[in-house]
């Protein structure tokens, strides 16, 4: 059927998590870039240990519980304002170069985000990038109480959204959230910015794109 809605990953996607790494460098000199890697990954992490421990928390805490860890583990000292300094971050993340004029050339369709972030987080950084008028829905896990890629959190989207799964297009450059795309039954495209290697999860998106602004083609 006829993609009647385009439904967005926020962190990695649309929003460039990395963007942190200047900021983290001004606070660490010379470790900002392995500071923002490891945070991204725990951060992922205690997002699926949460979910299999049944013990919600916001992405928020999260966030912050992660950069906690992480300078913990690269001895790096964290004072507050430094923490708070990083956390404000994420709010005002980049968007990479190729997404406003994306989600301009598909606004014919409903557009939406489907997202771990928490509101809050969600609402800064939609705003602080101009894009709160591109979107029918800036959709949260926090409602559920249960992060990606939990079945429940794709039911949201079809719920916020009134549409059907074989209307839909879902849009990740995070493998793993592909997959649990995929799974549910959207139509699943993934945005390989880096080159990597899809998980061995026995799903496939429908296409593999290396810019997101390749996407207008690929659904038409």
């Amino acid at each position: 059927m006829k993609v009647e809605a385009v439904v967005f990953d926020a962190y990695g996607t649309l929003f460039d998590v990395h963007s942190v790494i200047a900021r983290c460098d001004e606070l660490f000199p010379g470790r900002g870039k392995e500071l923002s890697q490891l945070w991204r990954a725990k951060q992922l992490e205690y997002t699926w240990l949460r979910s299999l421990m049944g013990r919600y928390e916001p992405f928020e805490s999260i966030t912050r519980a992660a950069l906690v860890y992480c300078c913990r583990t690269l001895g790096l000292t964290l004072p507050d304002s430094a923490l708070s300094v990083l956390m404000q971050e994420y709010r005002k993340l980049a968007t990479y170069p190729d997404v406003h004029g994306t989600l301009q050339a598909l606004s014919p369709r409903k557009l939406a985000i489907l997202s771990n972030g928490s509101p809050a987080m969600l609402g800064a950084v939609v705003t602080s990038a101009n894009l709160a008028s591109a979107f029918h829905a800036v959709l949260s896990v926090d409602e559920l109480h249960i992060y990606k890629p939990h079945p429940s959190v794709y039911q949201l989207a079809l719920d916020g959204l009134g549409v059907g799964k074989d209307q839909v297009a879902f849009i990740s450059s995070n493998f793993w959230d592909v997959t649990g795309a995929t799974a549910f039954g959207f139509r699943t495209f993934w945005i390989n910015r880096s080159q990597g290697q899809p998980d061995e999860l026995g799903y496939r998106p429908a296409a593999v794109l290396n810019r997101l602004d390749q996407l207008p083609q690929a659904l038409d």
